[in-house]
């Protein structure tokens, strides 16, 4: 008999890569997306008639439980969040609201109705914040420094006390940056590469950015610190780790990453240099898009991942933004 998955935030970067493994793998997907007049759902138009898609939202526990009861799934992936770090600074209550206060209703809906099951938390690199570490592990110490990651880190903690207190099988990934072309434009890797596309292509309307101006205007693109340091993986490959948590014996937390760390100039080097530009004409450092307080530059040590779940990287960061910056020049070209 086939294994039932519900994954919240399906719709997503994650969530539609997790519902293509977990297809794969023979599971039944229950998908939970938020009830909207717009059906369109990019990620995974492709899925449409190969998983069940119900409406809820984290910030509605009654939608949570009764999708829990009907389904009694086997695990369950909360993906969903106020996803966008930046954003956060802006929207701190509704931050808390979803990415805080919606996992702990997602645990209680699972520990009601399917205590049983097994439950992975999508855990962020930000819940260490500030941490002076050069290389960060599942021992290093929490330092979020901002909205998006103090959430997360009450996610974080919530989780473990439900795996300590109720006995339920829940993992946290602390997984580090995850990138992929189905990354939304509000983060600085799908920024850019939608940028280098745009310019090679000489779209006269390009998409707007999150000042909702258009992203590039005479020639050149916006970003904050070009300084900053983040370690980058592939989110196909990341989605791979979640669901070897779940397949473990006893439940724990896992760092995911590369272990390596580049710049946004690296970004922008690499991406603009696969369409054949020079980035240095093209991109400018804009105070605006500036964060109040940057995370550390920090590495993710995934050796427990790699002992533990046999797990590791595989897609270098170079692949990875010429492959992004290769579907975004493909997607303008139709």
């Amino acid at each position: 008999m086939s294994k039932t998955a519900l994954v919240t935030g399906i719709t997503g970067q994650d969530g539609s890569y997790l519902a293509e493994l977990l297809l794969e793998k023979g599971y039944r997907v229950v998908g939970l997306a938020r009830r909207s007049t717009h059906y369109s759902h990019p990620n995974i138009d492709h899925l449409i008639g190969k998983i069940t898609l119900e409406h809820g939202d984290l910030m509605d526990a009654d939608s949570l439980a009764n999708v829990v009861q009907r389904h009694q799934p086997d695990e369950v992936y909360n993906l969903a969040a106020q996803s966008v770090p930046a954003d956060s600074w802006d929207n701190p209550i509704v931050t808390g609201e979803i990415t805080a206060l919606g996992s702990l209703r997602m645990l209680e809906a699972v520990r009601r109705h399917t205590p049983n099951a097994r439950f992975y938390q999508a855990t962020s690199r930000e819940i260490f914040g500030g941490v002076d570490d050069e290389v960060v592990n599942e021992r290093t110490e929490f330092r979020a420094n901002n909205p998006y990651g103090t959430a997360k880190l009450y996610a974080h903690l919530m989780t473990a006390t439900y795996r300590e207190s109720f006995d339920l099988f829940a993992c946290g990934g602390i997984l580090f940056n995850h990138e992929s072309p189905r990354r939304s434009l509000h983060f600085v890797t799908r920024k850019v590469t939608m940028a280098v596309a745009c310019i090679k292509h000489g779209v006269p309307n390009p998409p707007l950015n999150e000042a909702g101006e258009p992203l590039v205007r005479n020639g050149k693109v916006q970003l904050g610190n070009l300084d900053a340091v983040r370690d980058w993986g592939h989110a196909r490959e990341y989605v791979d780790a979640m669901w070897r948590m779940l397949q473990q014996d006893t439940p724990q937390d896992y760092v995911i990453g590369t272990n390596t760390a580049y710049t946004i100039r690296d970004l922008c080097q690499v991406a603009f240099d696969q369409a054949g530009l020079d980035w240095e004409k093209h991109v400018e450092s804009a105070d605006r898009f500036m964060r109040p307080t940057e995370i550390a530059a920090s590495k993710g040590d995934y050796s427990k991942a790699k002992a533990d779940l046999g797990w590791e990287p595989k897609i270098g960061f170079e692949a990875l933004i010429r492959e992004m910056v290769d579907a975004d020049l493909a997607l303008l070209a139709r």
